[in-house]
């Protein structure tokens, strides 16, 4: 149902499995030791790992995810081959709507990455599994991601919808997350227009 392999100008997304991704490349780049692994996860709903094996488990996890249909989560990687993070869609088949989401080891911010997977993965849901409204949050006071998904929903034609109180446990904390979406409607307009 997913495309395991996409290419984009800038990076080549692949399905994120312990197939396909070295998991000691996966923690060494999201490892909690790395002096910048509290930048990196000061906004995720996710803790950097502490061994190898909280990076095979998140492997597994996604896999399973994969072919239950239940979410298409894919490595970044650049073109030199580096894996630069993950990212993901996550249907609502029952609502016809996915979440994408993405995070990226902070040696890879900046590079326009995050929006070249948006782009892919908005292209998947879709001009492929035909949803009608994919979504994007970032947590409160994430200024890097807001920028980022700004520029993101306004190149595909969509809007800011509001804030989310309490959305989304981040460690201790649950904080506010800011919502935008994209319909298939102004994905097309936008598409169109270029």
């Amino acid at each position: 149902m997913f495309p395991e392999t996409i290419e984009r100008e800038a990076i080549t997304l692949r399905r994120f499995d312990d197939e396909r991704v070295d998991p000691f490349e996966l923690y060494a780049l999201f490892a909690a030791n790395r002096e910048e692994a509290a930048e990196v996860f000061a906004y995720v709903p996710q803790e950097p790992y502490e061994t190898v094996k909280d990076a095979v488990d998140r492997l597994e996890s996604a896999a399973s995810a994969w072919d239950d249909g239940e979410e298409a989560q894919y490595a970044v990687y650049t073109h030199d081959d580096a894996l630069a993070g993950y990212t993901g869609l996550i249907p609502e088949w029952d609502r016809r709507m996915g979440r994408i989401g993405f995070i990226l080891g902070k040696p890879y911010w900046g590079n326009g990455y995050a929006e070249d997977c948006a782009r892919a993965l908005l292209e998947v849901a879709f001009e492929r599994l035909d949803l009608e409204v994919v979504a994007f949050d970032h947590a409160e006071g994430n200024e890097r991601s807001k920028r980022v998904l700004e520029r993101i929903v306004d190149a595909a034609g969509g809007q800011y919808d509001g804030v989310l109180r309490n959305w989304l446990p981040v460690g201790e904390e649950v904080p506010d997350h800011h919502r935008y979406t994209v319909t298939q409607e102004q994905y097309r307009s936008s598409r169109d227009g270029a």
